[in-house]
């Protein structure tokens, strides 16, 4: 069956029916980190959700190319137009050249992306290697009349472009609000309004990323990357532009209006925008100094954690939330993503131990008949990956009641359930059995140990020695194996 998908777009503040500008091709732009210090579970949420709508395209047939960014230079403290580089900043804080800096955090970015099963995009183009790009972009900008120079830098004429095309469609925002907001600011320095956003920056004597340009020696804005690398790899017009919520204003606004203002209409199809994650109902960042790093989540090594959680743990309490909700930390709600986790992991080794029967009963059947559907129809509308999970437990739910005898299942149906369960908790929602991680011939070999012990449990229940049957069951618990007697004989799993 087709698969209708509804995205919510942004800028329209609705849901509408994706439809690709050049099926069966997509072309997708992601804002990437800026890498100047360690990721954070802020980090991992638009990672994590992007790489959710890659694995649902390419699944639906799409040829998809992602491309998500790396900013290593151009990013100033506070989003603003002044102060230093967040990236040089670092480097001159660790006495380190910037690319070291910038490097060395992007190989600890791919490294947490990997232990989170998000995959690589198709191109990760960095801002360092499009100075080029960027330079033209600003030059086209400046013939059609929409920037001015200052002082060797070059501003973006935000008034100028509100008479012609509307700033702030994206966020909803209204320039003279903005203007008369900006005024209670002291001066203006260079620019001719505050709201004007750089486009080219001279650099001071001090700053050490510089390059030559027609204007001065200096370095891109924040916002043009995005645009020319954007259109440089996915063309002039393209499809889905996504990033976290804290990127509407200003970086995706000036996005809108630099590729407005250079080749006179817009770039994107579909804005998407990924909710935050908050700490105590606050945004979790960098510049706020309240982040917990995934590397942290890990080991468990912050005040704030009472354990460490595994990376799919992560991954299932960021996809527990639709991603356009907020998503608040606790140790409480990390706890319940693992047993949710745990539990649907549990059930994909209970699919192996379900008896099969000649024929399935009438409410078994309609629900495996209408699985995997379902799990599609939560896709469909908006990524609705709670939906999915809460579809992935009632599977659950139906295993276990087959393993009680309370409902029978023929083999093709058993099949078609496995199937759909590993399509959507492993294929499309990214999820992967972290057991499986372990060393199998090891786990072969205290399978047999246990199977042997069990054999003497079983020898003194027959000889009526429940004591030494106590005891043998015991001491499997306290080693974390959790020992169950069925009508079908003994079964064992490993709670560790």
């Amino acid at each position: 069956m087709e698969q209708n998908l509804i995205i919510y777009n942004t800028l329209t503040r609705q849901k509408e029916l994706f439809k690709p500008l050049h099926a069966p091709n997509v072309g997708m732009y992601v804002c990437g980190p800026t890498v100047y210090g360690d990721p954070h579970l802020g980090h991992a949420r638009p990672a994590i959700t992007f790489d959710i709508l890659f694995r649902y395209l390419k699944h639906l047939g799409y040829k998809v190319r992602y491309v998500r960014n790396i900013t290593d230079v151009g990013h100033l403290e506070h989003d603003a137009d002044e102060g230093d580089d967040k990236i040089e900043k670092k480097a001159r804080l660790e006495q380190l050249e910037p690319m070291e800096i910038a490097q060395y955090y992007t190989n600890r970015y791919h490294a947490a992306m990997d232990a989170l099963n998000v995959l690589p995009p198709s191109i990760e183009p960095h801002a360092t290697g499009h100075i080029i790009e960027q330079e033209e972009l600003v030059k086209e900008i400046l013939k059609n009349g929409y920037a001015y120079e200052s002082n060797g830098s070059i501003y973006f004429d935000v008034e100028k472009y509100d008479k012609e095309h509307k700033y702030g469609i994206l966020s909803g925002r209204n320039l003279t609000d903005m203007i008369n907001n900006s005024r209670e600011l002291q001066g203006v320095g260079e620019k001719k309004n505050q709201v004007d956003f750089a486009l080219w920056k001279k650099a001071q004597p001090e700053h050490i990323m510089r390059w030559s340009s027609p204007w001065s020696v200096g370095f891109p804005g924040w916002h043009c990357e995005c645009t020319a690398m954007g259109r440089k790899y996915l063309g002039s017009h393209f499809d889905i532009h996504g990033g976290g919520m804290d990127l509407i204003f200003p970086h995706h606004e000036c996005e809108i209006a630099q590729a407005v203002a250079s080749q006179g209409d817009q770039m994107v199809h579909y804005w998407m925008h990924n909710n935050m994650i908050t700490i105590n109902g606050q945004k979790m960042g960098k510049s706020l100094g309240n982040f917990i790093t995934l590397e942290q989540f890990f080991t468990g090594n912050h005040a704030s954690l009472t354990q460490a959680y595994t990376p799919m743990t992560i991954r299932f309490f960021i996809l527990s939330a639709h991603y356009r909700g907020t998503v608040d930390f606790s140790n409480e709600a990390l706890e319940a993503a693992q047993k949710g986790y745990e539990r649907l992991m549990n059930a994909f080794d209970d699919l192996e131990r379900v008896p099969v029967s000649s024929h399935c009963d009438v409410e078994t059947d309609k629900f495996v008949k209408a699985f995997r559907q379902r799990c599609y129809d939560a896709m469909n509308d908006d990524l609705q990956t709670p939906l999915v999970i809460s579809y992935l437990f009632e599977a659950c739910h139906l295993l276990n009641t087959l393993l009680d005898h309370k409902a029978e299942i023929c083999a093709d149906c058993l099949k078609e359930l496995g199937d759909a369960m590993k399509l959507f908790a492993f294929d499309l929602l990214g999820l992967k059995n972290e057991k499986g991680d372990n060393n199998v011939a090891r786990e072969e070999a205290y399978g047999k140990v246990v199977d042997m012990v069990l054999d003497l449990r079983a020898k003194a229940k027959a000889d009526k020695d429940w004591t030494t049957s106590d005891k043998i069951r015991d001491a499997l618990a306290a080693a974390g194996f959790e020992v169950k007697d069925t009508k079908d004989g003994v079964t064992w799993k490993l709670n560790k």
